[in-house]
């Protein structure tokens, strides 16, 4: 994959869960891929962090819930202490959402569902979506925990004289691997008066995309929300695919509608962000503003290039500033990207180009 340099050397993890069944499951997995060498294991927070810090694992996998001190803390401590790319194992529940959506915050990678993880036996299955994950961690580029200098400003972004050629009438945003994190710093940022519809697809399972949709609402001047089948798509909405489902536009007259389908089924990813923007492409003529975060893998290559075909504009973010530089670098390599901008510069973008839409 085009995320992952070519090297001979393994990469070391450390496996961390409280359950010893769960510790020799998902060891036995990664240790079954020989380009993964599991280094040591852990049974508590306080352990994980003293172990990272002696063993200097290239990736950690990290439940969530543990006595004392838990996933998050001593995911805290770890990024303070030496930033290394976390993967988080979360259960499949609305607190176990919420408690990795924080954990994607304080500077996760991603997350292990723990449906996944626990039928350990089914190694078929479950050990080519460990890996993955686990090697796209180990090329992500962790960041420490820092906070904005007293009085900084963020860099500003001004749009080129030729760049709004055509008005927009919608904006679509795909992202996967570190995505969480930068739809937080996208989307709060987006001016509250934006006067066309966002459609975004986040690489997520169901029961995650609720919640993220809810947090990010509470903290943006956009209404945010998760889609439903057949709702209208309204200016300055933000509409989540949901997972598991693919987010489509359906145009009835002059009348954009939410679509929400499970085909295609044979592609990598449900939801898809080469369906979601194939689809907004179509529906708006081109008059898109295609963005691109973060994420392994390539899904969005065939929409930025439609989108850039009909004449929208497209962004991507860039290498320095994305946790995977595999979506991004695919629509770059391609030529089909406009801006490739910093992450705190992405909605300043959006304003600038946006800004005369009413």
């Amino acid at each position: 994959m085009i995320e992952q340099p070519v090297t001979s050397k393994r990469i070391r993890v450390l496996v961390v869960d409280d359950s010893a069944f769960m510790r020799v499951a998902l060891a036995r997995l990664l240790a079954s891929d020989p380009g993964i060498e599991v280094i040591d294991t852990a049974h508590t927070g306080t352990e994980a962090v003293k172990k990272v810090l002696e063993l200097q694992p290239d990736v950690v996998t990290m439940d969530v819930e543990m006595p004392g001190m838990n996933g998050l803390a001593a995911l805290r401590e770890i990024m303070h202490k030496r930033p290394t790319p976390v993967l988080m194992v979360s259960s499949l529940t609305t607190e176990g959402a919420q408690a990795t959506l924080e954990a994607l915050e304080l500077g996760a990678v991603d997350f292990i569902p723990k449906q996944l993880s626990q039928v350990s036996l089914d190694i078929v299955r479950i050990q080519p979506a460990l890996v993955a994950k686990v090697r796209a961690a180990a090329a992500a580029r962790p960041r420490a925990i820092t906070r904005p200098a007293s009085g900084a400003a963020p860099a500003r972004w001004t749009v080129r004289p030729d760049s709004r050629v055509k008005r927009l009438n919608a904006i679509a945003i795909g992202s996967s691997t570190g995505g969480p994190k930068a739809l937080q710093e996208v989307i709060p940022n987006l001016p509250a008066r934006l006067s066309i519809p966002v459609l975004v697809v986040q690489h997520m399972p169901p029961t995650f995309t609720g919640p993220m949709a809810d947090r990010l609402n509470r903290l943006s001047a956009v209404n945010v929300k998760e889609a439903v089948d057949g709702e209208p798509l309204i200016s300055g909405t933000v509409y989540i695919a949901p997972g598991g489902w693919h987010l489509e536009v359906s145009k009835q007259g002059a009348l954009c509608y939410v679509k929400l389908s499970k085909t295609p089924a044979e592609v990598p990813h449900i939801p898809s962000v080469d369906v979601m923007m194939l689809s907004v492409a179509r529906s708006y003529a081109g008059s898109v503003l295609g963005i691109i975060l973060t994420g392994m893998g390539s899904d969005g290559l065939q929409g930025m290039t439609e989108i850039k075909r009909k004449g929208g504009v497209t962004i991507a973010q860039d290498e320095q500033t994305s946790c995977v530089y595999g979506m991004p670098q695919a629509c770059v390599q391609k030529g089909v990207v406009d801006y490739i901008l910093p992450l705190n510069q992405v909605a300043d973008a959006v304003r600038a180009l946006t800004s005369g839409v009413s």
